[in-house]
């Protein structure tokens, strides 16, 4: 009994032994799978990021376009190559882009705290510009002119970029970092078109850095008091006339820009009311014109820093008996000294243009609106301009609209500038004085006209052609023998003075996500 006792008692003990070993090697039991789930906090396209508070939503659109009569998408045909009108002009511009954008959204005590990113991936076509080598080589624009040859193994055509339109933070009214100025207009460089390239308003369509504050009164009323970089989109130039020269002028150079560091920021205040008939928008910012030196050194000495500025007034309205969502878009603006918020980045202030002629080799316009003029020992005079765009776009039915808009801006010298360059009563200085010229004047105006036809088959694939006409109305007259730069291919020869037209088509297919 003895013996059958201990036996029993060992063999649960080996039992318990075996059975604690095989508890020992049973897996952990799996947490839960933790799925990702709908935000509803902020409209369609939001999830919780997994085990946080916060929102996010991924975007973007995938673009492919073709241009004609352009070396630039955005662009019109203007300056070399593009202006030349000759064979190294491009007939066709292709571009393929892919946009991302990330936006998180968190609720805390002071508000929604916000951060957003988005950026481009990009492939262009290229174009190619004379060097002035006796042999006809031409080079890559992406390479210094003079320095790049080309031929059937180059290897420098590649048209890849990559750019990051804007990264931002808002967090209880501020906005820090790269986005729309607050000086636009809510459609930017569109009050109705496709192309880039429309004058007569700002527009930072891919960011400006800044530091904002926004007041929200309620009732769609709001105001905005921002500090703006201006050294990436808002200077148009500080000509120190001193070194202008005729083939500059034609060149679209009036001068040396001797823009110096930077001072200040831009300086903006908006007030905008955004309700159901439409919105209203008045903009107001000033701009620190600061420059180097008259020459070479310290030594030579500077002219004072010059303030400028800008007003702009913007309007739309919605719902207007033509159509459901059919809209009109229209601002007005007046600079300065601040030139950029007319002549956008986008569109430029400096124009070279050529064309046929019947009584000389060929014709040119050339034109050039700068923040601020110069000569040694003189202070700076502001340019002034002033210009409106506007649109109005209807829909014919849910997957197809028009739209009809135009363009001007005006760019007026003062009496330093017209002196210098075109003598008293525009006959004298670097370029009233050549033999031939009836006519001088450095004021300009730029005239464009375009439709767009939008067709939406499906949601967020929309297919579009935008036509656009622009002219350029200078104020030169009468011929003259010009020696233009190397990079248009064009001889010395007697060239008539006029103005010049482009007219570019702009196809574009896209689709958002």
């Amino acid at each position: 009994m003895k013996l059958t006792k201990t036996l029993f008692l060992g063999s649960a003990a080996g039992l318990m032994a075996v059975s604690g070993a095989f508890a020992a090697d049973l897996p952990v039991k799996a947490k839960a799978v933790e799925y990702v789930k709908i935000c509803s906090l902020y409209g369609a396209g939001f999830y919780y990021i997994p085990g946080t508070d916060t929102c996010i939503k991924l975007g973007g659109y995938l673009r492919a376009e073709v241009a004609f009569n352009t070396n630039s998408n955005y662009g019109i045909s203007n300056g070399a190559p593009a202006g030349a009108h000759n064979r190294l002009s491009n007939y066709y511009q292709m571009r393929a882009r892919q946009d991302l954008n990330i936006d998180t959204r968190t609720a805390t005590e002071y508000g929604v705290v916000r951060t957003y990113f988005d950026a481009v991936y990009t492939w262009t076509t290229g174009g190619y510009v004379g060097t002035g080598s006796g042999t006809g080589t031409t080079g890559y624009t992406a390479t210094t002119a003079g320095t790049s040859t080309i031929n059937s193994t180059d290897g420098g055509t590649s048209g890849g970029s990559l750019g990051v339109y804007y990264a931002f933070i808002q967090f209880a009214g501020f906005t820090m970092g790269k986005a729309v100025s607050q000086f636009d207009a809510p459609w930017t460089n569109y009050p109705g078109n496709n192309i880039d390239s429309l004058v007569g308003g700002s527009g930072t369509v891919t960011g400006v850095n800044q530091f904002t504050y926004t007041a929200d009164f309620g009732q769609g009323i709001t105001a905005a008091f921002s500090a703006e970089d201006a050294t990436a989109y808002y200077q148009a130039g500080n000509l120190n006339m001193t070194g202008a020269t005729a083939a500059g002028m034609v060149g679209g150079s009036y001068g040396s820009n001797g823009v110096g560091g930077s001072r200040s920021p831009n300086l903006v205040g908006m007030v905008r009311v955004d309700q159901a008939w439409g919105l209203f928008q008045a903009s107001v910012a000033a701009h620190d014109n600061h420059v180097a030196y008259y020459g070479a050194t310290e030594t030579t000495g500077h002219p004072d820093d010059k303030w400028g500025w800008a007003v702009q007034l913007a309007l739309s309205i919605k719902n207007i008996p033509t159509g459901a969502g059919d809209t009109i878009n229209i601002q007005g603006v007046y600079t300065d000294g601040a030139t950029r918020y007319n002549f956008q980045n986008l569109a430029g202030s400096s124009y070279q243009m050529y064309g046929s002629s019947g009584t000389a080799y060929q014709s040119v316009g050339f034109a050039n609106a700068p923040d601020t003029v110069y000569v040694t020992g003189s202070q700076q005079e502001t340019v002034k301009t002033w210009g409106f765009r506007g649109a109005y776009t209807h829909n014919w039915n849910p997957n197809w609209n028009t739209a009809l808009y135009g363009a001007y801006a005006q760019a007026q010298f003062g009496t330093l500038a017209k002196n210098t360059l075109c003598g008293a009563n525009g006959a004298g200085g670097v370029f009233g004085g050549l033999a031939g010229v009836t006519g001088c004047n450095p004021d300009f105006a730029v005239g464009q006209v375009g439709i767009i036809t939008r067709w939406t088959p499906v949601k967020n694939l929309t297919f579009s052609g935008d036509l656009n006409w622009t002219r350029l109305d200078q104020k030169y007259s009468g011929t003259a023998v010009l020696s233009p730069a190397a990079n248009t291919a064009k001889p010395t020869a007697v060239y008539e003075l006029k103005d010049q037209d482009s007219f570019t088509l702009l196809l574009r297919a896209q689709r958002n996500w």
